[in-house]
């Protein structure tokens, strides 16, 4: 009932994820970025797998090691899709037996797709495409380009409530946080938001690290 995008930037080491599902909230639970990688969680998803794969992000370890610790920890892993990139862009991922069919995996350098609950198996493959077909444009935009590729692929099964388009960069706190926790067209209305918030996202760390100099609004 979920499909996602995740990916480390080459141009700049920021990390993000695009994500959407049928389900109510589904970024709260699934998407965890952080200045040292991305975590993803789905299917049915284990939210305690965000936090501590970016703990061991912050250890040192890479994303095949940060993996294989996630399954060892979760219960059931077999109902669990788990992806991970790390900071050097390596990417890992495992999709259990008991994933909802459709389900589908793809990766690109840097880059990665799963889906379940699809209305057919290219999806993760479409938005890979489209996220390499935009190499050069911000992270935030080719995610969410590459989403709304998914969707226009056919999506999941069910019609989309819930999405979420998530960046870091440097910062411990995400320079782009954006959610769509229950709507008709999540996806139309995050391309919404994220058309507001754009020009306003350097305006908004500059308040963070020189407030005296940072534009009010």
């Amino acid at each position: 009932m979920t499909y996602s995008i995740s990916a480390r930037c080459p141009d700049t080491g920021a990390f993000g994820i695009a994500i959407t599902s049928s389900s109510i909230a589904v970024a709260a639970r699934c998407a965890w970025v952080g200045p040292l990688g991305t975590v993803v969680s789905q299917n049915v998803t284990d939210p305690a797998l965000g936090p501590t794969g970016h703990a061991l992000l912050r250890q040192g370890l890479g994303s095949p090691a940060v993996l294989s610790n996630l399954l060892l920890a979760t219960p059931s892993p077999e109902w669990r899709q788990v992806g991970v990139i790390d900071r050097y862009g390596r990417v890992s991922w495992h999709s259990g037996a008991q994933a909802l069919a459709l389900s589908a995996v793809a990766e690109g350098a840097g880059c990665l797709a799963l889906g379940n609950l699809l209305a057919n198996t290219d999806v993760p493959g479409v938005m890979i495409k489209r996220f390499e077909a935009t190499a050069g444009q911000v992270l935030a935009e080719r995610l969410l380009s590459a989403l709304e590729a998914g969707l226009a692929a056919g999506g999941e099964t069910d019609d989309e409530h819930g999405a979420g388009l998530h960046v870091a960069h440097q910062f411990d706190w995400p320079v782009v946080d954006l959610r769509v926790d229950w709507h008709d067209e999540p996806i139309t209305e995050l391309r919404a938001l994220w058309e507001r918030y754009r020009p306003q996202q350097k305006d908004y760390i500059a308040r963070a690290l020189n407030p005296g100099a940072a534009p009010s609004f």
